[in-house]
């Protein structure tokens, strides 16, 4: 399984929300590209950037910060936040970044999201922002009356890639991920899912490997990851890629669900 840090973009600084609330925000570096190194330093093969800034505005703020990322580090990117139209798309991907991350257009413009998955095969993930169930978009400001579960259906019909499904109650709070939320979801779509939000320690990741074979390939990690609660080392090591066999066969994965 994938473990890809978060950076999260705030005027340019590297920063970690609190169930999404741009008033709680904590900063952690003001130099992001000195975040991305670090993390590939330590071995991750991917990295998440969200510019926050974008997502609330509803088009790209931290460009600079995204390019000068991708042109420090070798590893994939994929980037979200305020990519709400074609042009945005093709400005993000013309920055280095591997794949674009669509949120609110998935709900709102679902034959754009078409478009996109037809114009860049591969190359775009839906992030799906859940609140009790129901999707949440711009920035998390505004809930939907759509169904995560629903969503991840219609999108992958469309050309998805992949999923990343955030519990927005988990997010940055270090309080564990939503484990039944994500089986339920991985149950009904057979492309891959990535859980993001909540992971706090190893437990939390070993727990999120039990949901493997249904699909869930990725974790996101961000406030556990600033605040030391989780090593990226230590976590590539217990459920990296290739981990899922070394696990003895007795192990009882209740016991994290």
């Amino acid at each position: 399984m994938d473990v890809i840090p978060a950076i999260d973009l705030l005027e340019g600084r590297c920063v970690r929300l609190y169930q999404g609330d741009y008033e709680l925000a904590q900063v952690f570096n003001d130099n992001p590209v000195e975040v991305a190194k670090q993390w590939v330093e330590q071995g991750a093969t991917k990295l998440h950037v969200v510019d926050l800034d974008g997502a609330k505005t509803g088009k790209l703020v931290n460009q600079a910060a995204i390019e000068a990322i991708a042109q420090a580090v070798s590893v994939p990117i994929q980037v979200g936040g305020g990519l709400r139209s074609s042009a945005s798309v093709q400005q993000v991907l013309n920055l280095g970044v591997d794949r674009a991350i669509l949120g609110t257009i998935a709900v709102e413009q679902p034959q754009l999201v078409q478009q996109l998955c037809q114009e860049f095969p591969e190359r775009i993930i839906i992030g799906i922002d859940a609140r009790n169930g129901l999707v949440a978009t711009h920035g998390w400001l505004e809930t939907s009356e759509v169904f995560a579960t629903q969503l991840a259906v219609q999108m992958q019909e469309l050309g998805a890639a992949a999923i990343i499904y955030t519990d927005i109650h988990r997010d940055g709070t270090l309080c564990g991920p939503n484990l039944e939320a994500l089986r339920s979801l991985a149950e009904i779509v057979s492309i891959p899912v990535i859980a993001s939000g909540g992971v706090s320690s190893i437990i939390d990741l070993l727990s999120l490997l039990a949901l493997e074979p249904q699909g869930v390939t990725g974790v996101i990690v961000g406030r556990a990851l600033y605040t030391g609660d989780i090593s990226l080392r230590e976590a590539l090591r217990a459920i990296g890629p290739g981990r899922i066999q070394d696990i003895p066969p007795d192990l009882d994965f209740s016991a994290f669900a």
